[in-house]
């Protein structure tokens, strides 16, 4: 299994049955020294905000979110739906534990 930490749209319930064919149980936990920013995407009907994260190295930035555990199938699954405009990255949390996670693709 592979631990996933959602932060956005990926801890809802809806797009979590849409992209796996379930609803996810996880685990919080928090990400120190990244804030949450917004990032345009061009969509079918105009630009919508997404967000995303960006790293600080100021410990005082928290991210609230949680950590799913998701097979190496469902892991490809969630970069589709991630699609071209995030990365996936691995990050430590609070917790101690390290995880996957999306970021820009810059």
């Amino acid at each position: 299994m592979e631990n996933l930490f959602a932060y956005g749209t990926l801890k809802d319930k809806e797009i979590q049955e849409t992209i796996f064919g379930r609803v996810l149980t996880g685990t919080p936990d928090k990400l120190v020294g990244y804030a949450i920013k917004e990032i345009e995407i061009e969509e079918e009907f105009g630009l919508t905000s997404y967000p995303i994260i960006v790293e600080t190295k100021n410990h005082a930035d928290t991210i609230s979110g949680i950590i799913f555990k998701l097979t190496p199938r469902e892991l490809e699954l969630a970069d589709t739906y991630e699609g071209i405009h995030y990365r996936r990255i691995q990050v430590q949390l609070h917790s101690k534990e390290t995880v996957w996670t999306y970021s820009a693709a810059i």
